[in-house]
């Protein structure tokens, strides 16, 4: 019995930059998408996938590569901020126990 020997070569994905996606879109309003894929070599269900996204969000992918940076920075600042507080509350509990001063009221 023959096993299939499996490819250990990696898949490589493209990236494309937000402005390669937004100039193919336009174009591809002109021209139509299956031309516009074979011209770029690029899947048209990918080009359909893109303008699906477009349409969903209502903004251009520029914008949105903007917005998504926008809140991972947020995310980390709220996760730094969370941390700070943590710490303050384990050194106010901390001081709390230990009376090092002695009070005079």
């Amino acid at each position: 019995m023959k096993t299939q020997k499996e490819s250990t070569t990696p898949v490589v994905r493209n990236k494309y930059t937000a402005q390669f996606k937004e100039q193919a879109l336009e174009r591809s309003d002109r021209d139509g998408i299956p031309k516009v894929a074979q011209d770029l070599g690029v899947a048209e269900s990918m080009l359909y996938s893109w303008r699906s996204k477009r349409r969903q969000t209502g903004q251009p992918f520029e914008e949105q590569k903007l917005q998504q940076a926008e809140v991972a920075r947020l995310k980390r600042e709220n996760t730094r901020l969370e941390e700070e507080v943590t710490f303050l509350k384990k050194r106010r509990r901390t001081l709390q126990s230990c009376p090092s001063e002695v009070r005079h009221d």
